[in-house]
């Protein structure tokens, strides 16, 4: 039975999306198929640069597409609080949260914030409670945040969530995932106005895994790694299909996990089953208490 594509995507003219890490890897096509539907895509990068060319080259492909650049650093709130500020003032009916770091030596943002911990799930947590307004006053909004498998070897180690005590990269990254994969569903389950998912991409070969290395100084290993997506890992196009469904098929329902229907590793989307510790009593809302204290930014009217 064929699977899921780009191509099954309903028309989304006259919709508005806000797409984080637009600039490359799973962001970049995410962007590029909602714009080829119709939708109007704001670009959210960190890198002017990076984003201009991604900008460019999703024009060249499709040239009708209404696109917006932007400014937008989730490891400094004062950009996500720049950002929402000039575009959370119109209906907003898609928040796609793909941004993020992966397993990079150990750094901070510019809060203080564990690099990691503060790209990949503080400054998405900020954004989405600042851009909530905007959510609600489109008709039948969505928020899909970007999780990955390394959410299954994670978790919320709430006496250091800062990894001031001990950093390892492999373990920061799975408790950061893991945390968005928490965030999406608690989120669907106070703010009723908004379906909320989450998507992962199974093995996808992108930038991000070749960063760490980099960042690192390991040639070696930042080779090794890009044989492995050049052999191994399925396309960046098709690890951003989990991320397109969430945001546009029919059948989406809040609260879920969408990823490779093969093993989650690879292959058209499909809800996927997730880590059981996703689902420990009192960790949702003891997550959602600390982000709003250490983001600063509360979501107005969310159920407690």
């Amino acid at each position: 039975m064929r699977g899921w594509t780009a191509g099954d995507i309903p028309e989304l003219r006259g919709r508005r999306a806000i797409v984080t890490g637009a600039n490359s890897g799973l962001g970049y096509h995410t962007a590029l198929q909602l714009a080829r539907h119709g939708a109007s895509v704001v670009l959210a990068c960190r890198s002017a640069e990076r984003g201009q060319a991604a900008f460019d080259r999703i024009r060249t492909a499709a040239p009708e597409a209404d696109l917006v650049l932007a400014s937008l650093d989730l490891a400094d709130l004062a950009s996500v609080r720049a950002f929402a500020a000039r575009y959370g003032d119109a209906p907003l009916d898609l928040l796609v949260n793909n941004a993020g770091v992966m397993a990079i030596p150990h750094r901070t943002t510019a809060d203080g914030f564990e690099m990691q911990f503060g790209t990949n799930h503080l400054g998405h947590f900020a954004l989405t409670g600042l851009l909530l307004p905007a959510l609600r006053s489109a008709p039948s909004p969505r928020v899909v945040t970007v999780t990955s498998g390394f959410a299954w070897s994670g978790r919320l180690n709430f006496d250091d969530l800062q990894s001031e005590r001990r950093y390892r990269k492999w373990s920061a990254y799975a408790q950061s995932k893991l945390a968005n994969l928490v965030f999406a569903r608690e989120l669907d389950r106070r703010v009723s106005e908004v379906t909320s998912v989450a998507a992962h991409p199974g093995y996808a070969a992108t930038n991000l895994q070749q960063t760490g290395p980099r960042m690192q100084g390991s040639t070696l290993m930042e080779k090794a790694v890009g044989i492995g997506n050049a052999v191994v890992a399925q396309s960046a196009a098709g690890g951003a299909l989990p991320s397109l469904y969430a945001a546009t098929a029919p059948d989406v329902h809040g609260g879920a996990c969408y990823g490779p229907r093969i093993l989650q590793y690879r292959g058209a989307p499909t809800e996927v089953v997730t880590p059981p510790q996703a689902n420990r009593p009192g960790q949702a809302e003891r997550l959602w208490d600390v982000s709003e204290t250490l983001t600063g930014v509360a979501y107005a009217a969310a159920a407690p």
